[in-house]
């Protein structure tokens, strides 16, 4: 009986460490677009960590310290089954909340791209291959970034083109100087539309920067690491969706072209690293990432 009684209760403690290494997961997972909390929330996510610790460090103690009998050995083994269980349903219906959200944020963009043919499908496009970019990242970049707001940023990298007017959108030639300046305003605008939302705060950097340059000739004039790692991310997949999409006043260009053009400015553009990683990505995964209505 002995042997039972320290059996249970030593899995037990296993499992309370698991389940605090999984909370820990889980709250880091919290850190995007979605799901970042302030203030109360916050706090009670921090005292669930720290009730979860108590009661590991209490179950150290009665297991080494106390004589248990299989009661409280019963009694600790299923507290920390059920926080194990509970830890799984959290996370299972935050992930699933948040596929759901991304989704009804694609359907969202597509309808205002739809009002532009030059832009129709192209933030989706955009979307994928920045997440296709993220995924070849190395391990200390991808730590830098979170997926979900990275994901949220590229969707969302173009929405302050609902403020320039559809005369410059569908222009068919060259804009003009003054036609370019108000083009150049719609990452501002994209800030401005976003900015009320107090989760987004994280991710309007990276929507204001994206047209920036390494070389620092961009929008704003930031040059090389100063420009945020996402900005340059999405830089690099907005330029190869811009070659190789249909446009009103321009024709598709083939991958080739794109590979060429985006190695022509890598380095005063677009930051070299990334495209180094852009191009050595085999190119059907590349091609998957163009949204349905527009692949052929």
């Amino acid at each position: 009986m002995l042997i039972f009684i320290y059996t249970l209760l030593t899995i037990g403690i296993l499992q309370m460490i698991v389940n605090i290494w999984k909370y820990v997961g889980f709250l880091r997972s919290l850190r995007d677009v979605l799901s970042a909390g302030r203030g109360r929330i916050r706090f009670w996510k921090n005292i669930a960590l720290v009730l979860l610790m108590f009661f590991l460090i209490a179950y150290l103690f009665i297991t080494f310290k106390m004589k248990p009998d299989l009661m409280i050995a019963a009694l600790l083994f299923s507290g920390s089954i059920f926080a194990a269980i509970m830890i799984t349903i959290m996370f299972v219906l935050m992930n699933r909340t948040k596929a759901r959200s991304i989704d009804i944020a694609e359907l969202l963009i597509g309808v205002i791209d739809a009002r532009d043919p030059n832009l129709n499908g192209h933030s989706r496009h955009v979307q994928h291959l920045t997440m296709l970019i993220y995924e070849h990242l190395p391990y200390h970049e991808k730590h830098e970034i979170n997926l979900i707001s990275l994901e949220y940023a590229a969707l969302m990298h173009d929405v302050g083109k609902l403020g320039v007017p559809e005369r410059i959108l569908n222009k068919p030639g060259r804009l003009d100087s003054d036609e370019w300046g108000i083009m150049k305003k719609h990452p501002q605008i994209g800030v401005n539309i976003l900015e009320p939302l107090n989760s987004f705060s994280d991710i309007v950097p990276w929507i204001l920067y994206h047209h920036e340059r390494i070389d620092g000739s961009g929008y704003y004039g930031l040059k090389g690491s100063k420009i945020p790692l996402a900005s340059r991310i999405i830089a690099v997949a907005d330029t190869y969706s811009a070659i190789t999409m249909k446009r009103s006043y321009s024709e598709a260009g083939s991958h080739e072209e794109a590979i060429r053009i985006i190695r022509d400015v890598s380095g005063t553009q677009l930051d070299s690293e990334i495209v180094d990683i852009f191009c050595h990505i085999p190119e059907k995964l590349i091609f998957d990432c163009y949204p349905e209505q527009v692949k052929f």
